[in-house]
């Protein structure tokens, strides 16, 4: 014991997974630990946490303190509302990505209901 190396706290090299299993087995515990640490932070903040994840096969898995669409709508209303302001006057990227989402959303959920 007394001749024992602490290693402390190190950094770890990320890298790219090559093989597809361990790709799979890794994206399933750092799901499960992500979603983890969204529900502690939401508890812990009372804020709206919403994480969404498409995993390697296309297949959606998602956690949230409130539905997904409700973030979405909150955050497009202060959008609006910064626009209505003049303080965005250029439309980003993200955000028009965002609103693509927002429609696929509610597309797939009139799907659902029929």
């Amino acid at each position: 014991m007394e001749n024992e190396i602490k290693k402390g706290k190190q950094k770890i090299q990320m890298n790219f997974i090559e093989s597809e299993r361990a790709h799979i087995v890794s994206f399933s515990k750092r799901k499960k630990t992500l979603f983890e640490d969204a529900k502690k932070f939401a508890t812990q903040t009372r804020a709206d946490v919403d994480v969404m994840l498409f995993s390697h096969g296309g297949k959606p898995c998602s956690y949230g303190s409130i539905i997904i669409e409700e973030i979405i709508e909150n955050f497009l209303k202060v959008k609006l509302k910064d626009r209505q302001c003049d303080y965005a006057e250029v439309k980003s990227n993200g955000f028009e990505a965002l609103e693509d989402l927002h429609k696929e959303l509610q597309i797939c959920n009139e799907k659902e209901k029929k």
